[in-house]
């Protein structure tokens, strides 16, 4: 791992940074699930309070991306994220760790005391990773309760 090369940093979830790396999941996710792949984030929805949205760079390329978002206004304590990527070029280099690491942190200073996220079956290597990083598997919520194709994961903070 290469982990000294990645910087994580908050950036604009609207810049031309984030729409090309939302724009290659949305192409990935899509020939994955035969759909459009666009699921339903917002970019908007990362800039609201007790929210981020992360770029992760390896010598000044954008090549990952995620989203923290309030999870359920009935559920403050509770932050969800979203989009995770990475670029295929860097995959298995510790990137998608590191962004993970920074929007769990980002979850604790924001008070968030759990985060949850929804992941597609067909993506064996986001759930080992999630699964790696201390997530365990809940019961599917919102939109995702009825999918087949769901799973999702929820991991304290402490």
């Amino acid at each position: 791992m290469e982990l000294k090369r990645v910087s994580v940093t908050v950036a604009d979830p609207k810049g031309p940074e984030a729409a090309r790396l939302l724009a290659e999941l949305s192409a990935e996710l899509g020939a994955r699930y035969e759909d459009d792949g666009a699921g339903a984030f917002v970019p908007e929805d990362a800039t609201v309070p007790r929210s981020a949205f992360l770029i992760a760079r390896v010598e000044d390329r954008a090549v990952g991306s995620g989203a923290l978002v309030p999870h359920d206004p009935a559920q403050p304590h509770i932050a969800e994220i979203k989009r995770m990527y990475v670029t295929v070029d860097e995959r298995g280099k510790g990137v998608s760790t590191e962004v993970l690491r920074q929007l769990e942190a980002r979850a604790r200073s924001f008070g968030y005391a759990a985060v949850r996220l929804e992941t597609g079956i067909l993506q064996p290597e986001a759930i080992h990773l999630y699964v790696k990083a201390g997530y365990t598997r809940i019961a599917k919520y919102g939109k995702h309760a009825q999918n087949p194709l769901s799973a999702c994961f929820q991991k304290t903070l402490g």
